[in-house]
């Protein structure tokens, strides 16, 4: 896959080892505390404020600050010092491969310029759907929806690639979908790889680790992540005067020849890149 990591794109170019990347990686772990741990370091929040906030974020469209100060958790001084905490203390990997010696900063800068040229062909910048599909607007909302979510609900880092129609769907490990009706019809899909069908189990249980759950509770995971999903943009689509009904979602198995975009359909993948390996995708199968 074309689209890569800075630290990545850095070792298949050998100009770092695989090993000091992993030593960068754990470094910039240590370093660079999430809003909420960042808050409790500063006195301002408990793990059982973070709790609440987190179980309140499932439902609705804020990020975890806005939404801590709404619920009276955090005042706004308070967020905007943690912000400002954040933004001082925060290491990047270029940074972090420096402090381990496996760059310097004389070169970082025209390796960073390199890494944009090679990626600008494939990352997205924004979302955007051809002009000529009804309702562009609510499906744009509904990929932007599961970008956040998949940053707020899963916590993991990801690089969007570009939305492309397509008219067979590729086999993954595992594919979750929920079938949309009312003023629109489609049905939103989520694939994605067995590693990251381990990273979103995790995510939803909170759990460390998900190796002796049986593979009907990973699948409800995914099931579960793809309800908050699309009950966050059936209620987005409400604000913007557009009734969206949603079903249970179902798991999906699909054969190694992959699936068919129905007739009458038009099919759009949006590529989420969550890392080396790590193959996760969003799906729209829209009625014309």
């Amino acid at each position: 896959m074309a689209v890569k990591f800075f630290g990545q794109f850095l070792v298949e170019k050998n100009i770092v080892t695989r090993d000091a990347l992993l030593r960068a990686i754990d470094l910039q772990d240590q370093n660079n505390l999430k809003l909420g741990e960042m808050a409790v370091s500063m006195g301002y929040l408990t793990a059982a404020d973070i709790q609440r906030a987190h179980n309140a974020q499932m439902s609705k469209d804020m990020k975890l600050g806005d939404l801590l100060v709404e619920m009276n958790i955090l005042t706004i001084s308070q967020l905007n010092d943690v912000i400002t905490r954040q933004k001082n203390t925060h290491l990047y990997i270029g940074e972090a491969l420096i402090q381990v010696g496996a760059l310097t900063s004389d070169n970082l800068q025209q390796h960073l310029i390199d890494f944009r040229a090679d990626q600008s062909p494939y990352v997205s910048e924004g979302i955007e759907l051809p002009c000529s599909i009804a309702n562009s607007n609510i499906w744009e909302m509904t990929a932007d929806l599961t970008y956040k979510m998949i940053t707020r609900v899963l916590d993991l880092q990801f690089r969007p690639g570009k939305c492309e129609q397509l008219t067979i769907i590729n086999t993954n490990f595992m594919m979750a979908a929920m079938d949309f009706s009312g003023d629109v019809e489609a049905r939103y899909l989520i694939s994605v790889s067995e590693l990251l069908q381990k990273k979103i189990a995790r995510a939803i249980l909170r759990e460390e680790s998900v190796e002796c759950e049986p593979p009907e509770v990973l699948e409800d995971t995914v099931m579960e992540f793809v309800n908050v999903v699309c009950g966050n943009v059936a209620a987005k689509a409400s604000q913007m005067g557009v009734i969206i009904n949603i079903n249970p979602p179902v798991a999906i198995r699909p054969s190694v020849e992959g699936l068919k975009v129905p007739a009458g359909h038009t099919g759009f993948i949006f590529p989420i890149h969550a890392g080396d390996g790590e193959k996760m995708q969003m799906i729209l199968l829209i009625k014309n």
